[in-house]
């Protein structure tokens, strides 16, 4: 799908959240010039690379081209003036304030250009100029409050970047919105007209916890934890079984896999609220009982059961798998400078294979566009 072929996307955007809504963009078929300082999108340094090409570089910035263009500097602003003249949307991340110092405004645009900000705390309020990560996103927003692990330890989730992404992924929501909007006030004849934009890391990453903040904020405390004892028990090969309940009776399943009859009569395991208040004294059996199989037979078990359950794979066992070499999850991308990268299909979108640009590989074409 191309529903977006001919719109012109102007990317000043660093990171992940801004340039990954910029690649779904792409996916879609606009034309993304992705404007870089000299020394390059901050992501081309981390992950593994070559040269000033990087594998978390190429997965937020896929089908782009790059333009580097110093904001600092009058010619730079002059280039970057221009291409805001032309540009349909318009994307930054840099702290409140900055874009507008340097020229990065809704006023630079088109008059109907959609221009989208992203920051860590909004544009606006008394944490509007902090810096933030994922990771601070996370505590910030109650996450890892919530992600208890077994240990009794709050965790972040982990290297999955996971608010980083969502926040992409919001911000590409948003953009679409703007664009279906603005396209309905073509079609009945309305005055062009921007709109503008505000994504936060903090605001994706309560979104992505509403259903949470929503029955803490109408019981005012924490409810007792849902679901207990679904969780990943470790086998007696070392490797880790993920194992999920979603009603009461799937409890006495569970137990009768497990070979422990008993637990589901007691009355402290009944349901999911006594289990919750008596998890110290169940956890700990069945921990033990998981220690007389492998992991894998412990699956195979569960499934045959119809019970929602599964190995905890690696990103290398999720390629390997016959599922998803069988429906073709995950598609080769050959990209100059590191080689073949495999990456998930976009979904709904389908397959899509296009290597994302050197540092500044289309500035001389740029600026001969504009004649500069």
């Amino acid at each position: 799908m191309q529903p977006y072929k001919g719109l012109f996307v102007l990317d000043a955007s660093q990171g992940i959240a801004g340039p990954y809504c910029a690649t779904l963009l792409a996916a879609c078929g606009a034309e993304v010039l992705k404007v870089e300082p000299p020394a390059g999108d901050w992501s081309r340094g981390l992950s593994t690379r070559e040269g000033t090409q990087s594998v978390m570089h190429v997965s937020f910035n896929r089908g782009k081209r790059s333009a580097v263009l110093d904001l600092q500097e009058e010619r730079g602003r002059a280039a970057f003036k221009a291409l805001a003249a032309r540009a349909d949307v318009m994307l930054e991340a840099f702290r409140p304030g900055v874009a507008r110092r340097i020229g990065v405004v809704p006023e630079a645009g088109k008059p109907d250009v959609v221009f989208l900000s992203i920051s860590g705390f909004g544009q606006e309020g008394p944490n509007s100029e902090r810096p933030c990560t994922d990771s601070v996103a996370q505590a910030y927003s109650g996450m890892v409050a919530l992600n208890q692990g077994m240990d009794g330890v709050p965790h972040r989730t982990g290297n999955l970047m996971t608010i980083d992404m969502v926040t992409g992924i919001s911000a590409f929501a948003a953009v679409q919105a703007a664009l279906a909007e603005q396209a309905r006030d073509r079609v009945a004849g309305a005055p062009p007209r921007p709109r503008v934009l505000d994504v936060s890391l903090m605001q994706a990453a309560a979104a992505l916890m509403g259903f949470n903040i929503a029955e803490q904020g109408l019981l005012g405390r924490v409810p007792p934890l849902a679901n207990v004892p679904a969780g990943t028990y470790q086998g007696s090969d070392g490797r880790w079984v993920m194992v999920a309940l979603l009603r009461d009776p799937e409890f006495v399943t569970m137990c009768e896999i497990l070979e422990l009859p008993e637990l589901a009569r007691d009355p402290r395991f009944t349901t999911f609220a006594a289990r919750a208040e008596h998890r110290e004294a169940l956890l700990p059996v069945l921990r033990e009982a998981f220690t007389r199989r492998t992991a894998a037979d412990w699956a195979t078990r569960f499934k045959a059961a119809r019970m929602l359950c599964d190995l905890v794979n690696t990103p290398l066992d999720w390629l390997a798998d016959p599922h998803v070499q069988a429906v073709g999850a995950a598609v080769p991308l050959d990209q100059p400078g590191l080689g073949t990268l495999p990456f998930p299909k976009l979904p709904g979108l389908g397959p899509w294979s296009v290597a994302a640009p050197a540092l500044g590989e289309h500035t001389e074409a740029v600026l001969a566009e504009l004649g500069l």
